[in-house]
């Protein structure tokens, strides 16, 4: 009897562990085939022009491939690669190999759901089944205690109903080996310039060195579990900026699948039986639970997190300022807070999520620029770019998310004070401000004359000047905020506040 054939298509899974794909073509005892496509629209250009996969995102992605041929090769099989649409390759090499299904991970919004639907559209033609699975997320959305149409709002909710109701399931086993391709060309990898990318330089003063795969990934998690016990202490120091600990830094291999989040949570549940159960255990599952609710959220409202008006469906008089979009990109602006932070993402593909939401905060609430512009340059540098978490998070603080709650903007100096007391992480990436005293660093316009000399900072030349007034230009913002929500009827005045 001839065995089936089950090829499995690769996307945002870049793993052998906890992969129901893998798990269920190998227990249909068959020939599977694994392949990637890499998909030419994943390299285009934004709305706004921006390359939609920079350099850092792409290198990383040809490590995490790279490190998935490897593993697979180790087991007897092998990587089939190839570049074009994938709903042109994946039918006719499904064809080419008489393959009986092809199983794949569902992705939620809608660029990747075009994908899923020619591509099953095609498969269909040729009375190939397609078997679609879902796993990016702790929970299953079958066993949600609500309908995806009916998922909460506010994301309290969803977590106490969510914690109360479901369980986790336990991950599926890698696989220990698995049957050769067929006669069949794999495919070379492609280098960065096949994409018209340059290689990214590397820059020291990165919080790690991020090397894409499943075998970084893991090892990421046994470093800051097991060698160096960090997880204890994840809640107290998770708002760090400056250094490789201060948090999990597990988003890049979750945003790429190679780490599946149910994996890191039964290693928590192993960590607490082991060593210890705390807040900050507890912390890093809460973190997980975010990534699962703006998924859920993308899946409940579609295309709408990509809209000018945001999941609030309100329309805002964004500008599209480009000079002063490019001082904010650039590192200029003069709040040494948000100017670091910016250059980190430049040099690195990385930011924290304490910067993250800063840098997002002044662009919207304190430049009023178009919030698009951010999440599309974020989504061109990040090396942990998660399509739901980064623009779920981009409506959230322009304020026109499903779980916003006014016009709330970070004051930047406060922010600075509290979680870079001392300037290190600003002088870190602001090296003119290195002779600074902590007491001038986050405040540099204060300097006097006599001050910019004995510091050697010349503002306006050596460091520039702030671009806006904090609190004059968020007064400012909030009128035109209020004003649009009075006339959608769907907000009363709140009052404005530097948050934390």
């Amino acid at each position: 009897m001839t065995k089936p054939r089950i090829l499995v298509w690769y996307r945002n899974d870049l793993r052998l562990h906890d992969h129901e794909p893998l798990a269920k073509a190998l227990k249909a005892e068959g020939d599977v085939i694994p392949v990637y496509c890499f998909d030419p629209r994943q390299f285009g250009r934004t709305s706004h022009g921006f390359p939609k996969t920079g350099s850092f995102r792409a290198q990383f992605l040809l490590e995490s491939i790279a490190d998935l041929r490897e593993s697979l090769r180790a087991i007897g099989s092998d990587l089939i690669l190839r570049q074009g649409f994938p709903e042109e390759i994946i039918p006719t090499l499904a064809q080419e190999l008489g393959a009986t299904t092809v199983r794949f991970y569902r992705e939620t919004t809608s660029e990747e759901l075009a994908v899923e639907t020619a591509l099953e559209t095609a498969l269909q033609e040729a009375n190939i089944p397609a078997v679609a699975a879902w796993g990016h997320t702790l929970y299953h959305p079958d066993d949600l205690p609500f309908d995806i149409q009916d998922v909460p709002e506010l994301f309290t909710r969803f977590r106490k109903e969510v914690e109360k109701e479901v369980k986790v399931y336990e991950v599926f086993p890698t696989p220990r080996s698995l049957p050769a391709l067929p006669d069949i060309e794999a495919g070379e990898l492609p280098i960065l310039s096949d994409f018209g990318l340059d290689a990214p330089v590397s820059d020291p003063r990165g919080v790690i060195a991020f090397k894409g795969g499943e075998t970084a990934g893991i090892a990421r998690l046994d470093h800051y579990f097991w060698q160096h016990d960090h997880l204890k202490v994840y809640k107290e120091t998770r708002n760090g900026m400056l250094g490789a600990d201060y948090s999990s830094k597990f988003s890049p291999w979750l945003a790429l699948g190679c780490l599946s989040p149910r994996y890191i949570y039964w290693h928590v549940q192993d960590y607490e039986s082991q060593r210890t159960k705390n807040d900050s255990t507890y912390w890093l599952i809460f973190e997980l639970l975010w990534r699962d609710y703006f998924r859920f959220i993308c899946a409940k409202h579609g295309a709408r997190i990509f809209r000018r008006s945001g999941l609030q469906g309100v329309s805002l008089p964004w500008k599209e300022d480009w000079e002063r979009f490019d001082l904010w990109r650039e590192g200029k602006t003069g709040f040494p807070l948000v100017d670091a932070n910016m250059r980190e993402i430049a040099a690195t593909g990385f930011m924290s999520n304490r910067g993250r939401q800063n840098v997002a905060s002044f662009l919207t609430k304190n430049l009023g620029i178009n919030w698009q512009l951010g999440a599309e340059w974020f989504e061109s540098l990040l090396i942990d770019y998660d399509v739901c978490s980064n623009w779920a998070n981009w409506n959230y603080t322009a304020g026109v998310g499903n779980d916003a709650r006014g016009f709330r903007f970070f004051n930047i100096t406060k922010q600075a004070k509290d979680y870079d007391l001392q300037g290190d992480y600003v002088k870190h990436w602001l090296p003119e401000l290195t002779n600074l005293p902590a007491s001038k660093v986050h405040e540099p316009w204060k300097l006097l004359p006599v001050e910019q000399q004995r510091f050697g900072v010349r503002l306006g030349v050596d460091y520039p000047n702030p671009v806006v007034d904090l609190f004059k230009s968020a007064e400012a913002n909030e009128k035109i905020y209020n004003a649009a929500f009075s006339i959608a009827g769907t907000q009363t005045k709140p009052k404005l506040r530097g948050r934390r």
